[in-house]
């Protein structure tokens, strides 16, 4: 199987939980019968609305729909459901690696992962090869993503191909999980609670490995509530 990966926006005039809802009653259904299998909805609602954004878009988006299907090759289906959905949706092909997996993430279908799902597009910083793109992201930031952050869930979505005519250029799409209290708190998200200079040292190690292979100008980070189906 394949696995697609489709970043959306919710339509003009919608509210996060119009969406959500529309994500969850109308959209969900329709892609068990394409058939689909493993879907997963992370979209912004009022539960982690007040999460602080990280981005240039405008509109940001509204969160992804992933699932897995026989072959990506009929992927039309899929956008056939969620286009008159969603005001925006561009899908990717990936291929998906999971560094964290916590029990927290083990969840009855449609209901909601605790905490809050951070979804990071990223881009290759320019001049690297593909190569030295790879070595440092699953190599040396593994390490630092895993020993500077309160993570209980991390899933690497490497972009194959896009799949939409206006897909953004982004490198891959990237889902983790964290405590809801670190929405609003530096020191849970770096796992420094109650440690300042623990703080100050977990986050400048995290950028500085990030800054070996990413665009930092290009960065698209949204808060989002997670649920599988």
């Amino acid at each position: 199987m394949e696995k697609l990966v489709y970043v959306v926006w919710k339509r003009e005039g919608d509210s996060h939980e119009d969406f959500k809802r529309r994500l969850h009653d109308e959209v969900v259904p329709a892609l068990k019968t394409v058939p689909v299998e493993r879907i997963r909805v992370s979209v912004t609602d009022d539960v982690v609305a007040h999460g602080t954004p990280i981005g240039t878009m405008d509109p940001g988006k509204s969160g992804i729909v992933t699932c897995w299907i026989e072959q990506s090759q009929d992927h039309a289906a899929v956008e056939a459901i969620l286009d008159p959905a969603c005001g925006r949706a561009e899908g990717y092909l990936v291929v998906e690696s999971r560094p964290i997996i916590g029990k927290e993430l083990d969840t009855q279908p449609g209901e909601r992962t605790p905490g809050s799902a951070q979804v990071t597009c990223i881009v290759k910083r320019e001049g690297l090869s593909h190569e030295e793109f790879l070595a440092v992201w699953y190599g040396e930031h593994r390490a630092v993503a895993t020993d500077t952050q309160d993570t209980f869930g991390y899933v690497r979505n490497e972009i194959v191909r896009a799949l939409t005519p206006n897909a953004p250029a982004w490198t891959a799409v990237v889902e983790e999980n964290f405590p809801i209290e670190a929405l609003t708190n530096p020191e849970v998200f770096y796992d420094a609670v109650g440690d300042p200079e623990k703080l100050k040292r977990n986050a400048k190690i995290m950028m500085d490995t990030c800054s070996k292979f990413l665009d930092l100008s290009k960065i698209e980070a949204h808060h989002c509530s997670q649920y599988d189906f």
